[in-house]
């Protein structure tokens, strides 16, 4: 039985396990929890279990061992990370993910105490893998229920802070694409989500809106994302489509590339997807499209000013419900929820974010 406690720590302990496997945009935002933790508790030792694609973004953040699990790697995976944690003791594991997957992987972790979600932001068994929870925090972003994690501890700073490293190579490279006297607008058109994905805005108008940046504001458009053949579908889409300069480089980063190339960009145009959360750390401004999920809960923390939100009016056609009348994170499956984002609301955007000094541009949202 688990139950709700005082902060666990009134000194820093020496050593501290985090469990948060994915995805890119998740892990991503544990990083200035991360960072928070090491300006508070300089001395206490971090592990971080991560999944193999993430450790590839996020691996070489320093003052942190990352021990990677390859999803997808079955018992084998499991018993490899038991055998790799078998001869070590944590003060305490913070199990920031609630999947089963998740939850079975913490059982290879040996701690006294096994910190988790509160019971509402709880599933798949997770209140199992616990013996205490963080603190009720309902209705709140993704990021703020990690450092919901920290206060728990007994740590009640917080410092926005992303500075994953981009290796050198990654850093010329992304240069030669976007180098300082070209600005440019990158799109990552697409979610990688596979099943029932319906974030995805139509190659029509992303390609309009290519059009328009290059004509109002002279920025050429680079289009990023995996290699996958939607968005192979996509980059060959836009670029017949647009009139203007594209660069496509879908399926042909790997992920230090495109952080890099993020971090050049004048503004990231995506739906709810990790670009949008990787270009949030790169120090750049994020127009997320938004109608199948909330950007409240999952929207550019940064950049909630941007964002299109047609969330509220999705919800209105496919439930008949308002934003306070659903669960917290109820998505939207509607495969035209999309196509309530017009060019116009995207080109708006662009237009004000651009008009803004670029030191105004990000800012956290409001309490």
């Amino acid at each position: 039985m688990t139950a709700e406690t005082p902060p666990l720590f009134t000194e820093p302990p020496e050593s501290l396990c985090l469990l948060r496997l994915s995805a890119i945009g998740d892990t991503t935002h544990m990083v200035p929890m991360v960072r928070t933790l090491q300006r508070a508790w300089p001395q206490t030792r971090l592990t971080w279990v991560i999944g193999g694609t993430e450790a590839k973004l996020l691996g070489d953040l320093d003052g942190v061992e990352m021990v990677p699990f390859k999803k997808g790697s079955g018992l084998a995976g499991y018993r490899a990370l038991r055998r790799q944690l078998a001869d070590r003791r944590f003060d305490a594991l913070a199990l920031m993910q609630v999947a089963l997957r998740a939850g079975g992987l913490s059982t290879a972790v040996r701690t006294p105490l096994r910190l988790g979600f509160d019971r509402a932001r709880s599933r798949d068994g997770h209140g199992a893998f616990i013996n205490r929870r963080i603190a009720p925090n309902p209705r709140t972003h993704v990021l703020e229920g990690f450092f919901d994690f920290l206060r728990a501890l007994g740590v009640e700073e917080r410092h926005l802070v992303w500075d994953i490293p981009v290796p050198e190579p990654a850093a010329e490279r992304a240069a030669r694409v976007i180098p300082d006297d070209r600005p440019a607008l990158v799109i990552s058109p697409c979610s990688s989500q596979r099943i029932n994905n319906f974030r995805n805005w139509s190659p029509e108008a992303y390609a309009a809106v290519a059009e328009h940046a290059h004509r109002a504001h002279g920025l050429q458009t680079v289009l990023t994302g995996g290699p996958t053949e939607e968005e192979r579908r996509y980059a060959e889409a836009i670029t017949r489509l647009a009139d203007a300069p594209v660069t496509d480089l879908i399926g042909a980063t790997d992920l230090k590339e495109l952080l890099g190339l993020l971090g050049r960009a004048d503004a990231v145009l995506c739906p709810d997807s990790g670009p949008a959360h990787m270009a949030t750390a790169a120090g750049t401004p994020v127009i997320g499209l938004y109608a199948t999920s909330n950007p409240d809960r999952t929207g550019p923390y940064l950049s909630r000013r941007w964002v299109v939100n047609r969330y509220p009016d999705a919800l209105q056609r496919t439930l008949g419900k308002g934003v306070d009348e659903v669960a917290w994170g109820q998505r939207v499956r509607d495969p035209a929820a999309m196509d309530l984002i017009t060019v116009a609301d995207v080109t708006g955007r662009l237009d004000e974010l651009l008009a803004t000094p670029a030191d105004q541009r990000l800012a956290p949202p409001q309490p």
